[in-house]
């Protein structure tokens, strides 16, 4: 359970993005007081004149310099760049300060100093500049948590989904489908339930095949691998049903028959949360011992810089956080 006096980290995201425009945003919205940003100052200098939000940058090295005031955004410095990233740009810069962000609250979140962690979003490419070979946030986080039973899961108001696989093509993500990553996924499912305060979730498991394989012509995959897992889950207590046809369970988890559903590959889980509205859609890391949550979108480097983003989904993320803090539940199994 999380001290709940301890601040929320909020992390830069891709300095060319919108992360440094949204965190202003979400901070002078919600009038927050107990958090702290990690980034870099002179993109927060930046953007603070550019917004006009009458915000004082009060720049510090450990969490004891924070000053928890409503006018103040503390930010704990993890990057000097030379310059000022130019909105829009991907480079190696922008990819290392994003990544350095990352690790220093991933650092102090491990040596319980924080009460959570908000990431705004982050460049792929500019990683892959950078040499940081991670395809996104989830695989930094259990890489550097040493955790090997994380899953991905996304949430708005009607719907909750834990991803089988991640960021891969779909030939890569054929090849993860075994009855290990299947039960590492319904468990996640449960445990990321809990976290919401469900106490015996009932999970639905989408199949990956059309209409479930349809008794094996369409595929054998659910036979060999999904049903198997549900069956395990079940022996551990886990109220796990299905496979279900991909193309329904998303509708009747919303209607109310499922309390989350397991989706077999990335777009089959994101494609019906984003469908309801990017700003409603929350990421959120299941399977670490410290909160992390994220908005649904990306860096939108088309629009950085202009003004033009709503807080929206940063937001949400940062009340979903607050919300598992309040259910203080990380269960395990």
């Amino acid at each position: 359970m999380q001290n709940s006096n301890l601040p929320l980290a909020l992390t830069m995201g891709d300095p060319a993005g919108i992360g440094p425009e949204i965190i202003v945003k979400s901070i002078n919205k919600l009038k927050m007081t107990n958090y702290v940003v990690f980034g870099d100052a002179m993109v927060f200098e930046n953007i603070i004149k550019i917004l006009g939000i009458p915000l004082r940058l009060n720049c510090i090295n450990s969490l004891s310099e924070a000053i928890f005031d409503k006018d103040v955004l503390n930010l704990l410095v993890t990057s000097k760049l030379k310059s000022k990233p130019n909105f829009g740009e991907t480079s190696k810069e922008s990819g290392r300060a994003s990544y350095d962000a990352i690790l220093e609250t991933i650092k102090l979140a491990k040596q319980k100093k924080l009460l959570g962690v908000v990431t705004a979003p982050i460049n792929k490419k500019a990683l892959n500049l950078a040499n940081i070979s991670f395809p996104g946030h989830t695989e930094i986080f259990s890489e550097h948590s040493k955790s090997n039973n994380v899953s991905m899961m996304l949430c708005n108001d009607s719907i909750k989904t834990v991803l089988v696989t991640l960021h891969c093509s779909m030939a890569e993500a054929l090849k993860k489908i075994c009855v290990e990553n299947e039960f590492k996924a319904i468990k996640n499912a449960y445990i990321g339930a809990n976290m919401f305060g469900i106490k015996d979730p009932i999970i639905a498991v989408a199949a990956l095949n059309p209409h479930a394989g349809e008794m094996g012509l369409f595929g054998n995959e659910e036979k060999v691998f999904i049903e198997p897992a549900i069956e395990l889950a079940k022996e551990k207590g886990i109220d796990a049903r299905g496979p279900f046809p991909g193309d329904t369970v998303f509708m009747n988890a919303k209607n109310g028959q499922y309390d989350i559903v397991v989706a077999q590959y990335h777009d089959q889980g994101l494609i019906p949360i984003k469908y309801e509205g990017i700003d409603k859609g929350v990421n959120i890391t299941v399977g670490i011992d410290f909160i992390r949550t994220s908005p649904d979108h990306g860096t939108a480097f088309d629009i950085a810089g202009k003004n033009l983003t709503s807080p929206e989904s940063f937001i949400n993320a940062i009340n979903t956080a607050n919300l598992i803090k309040e259910s203080g539940k990380y269960p395990t199994l």
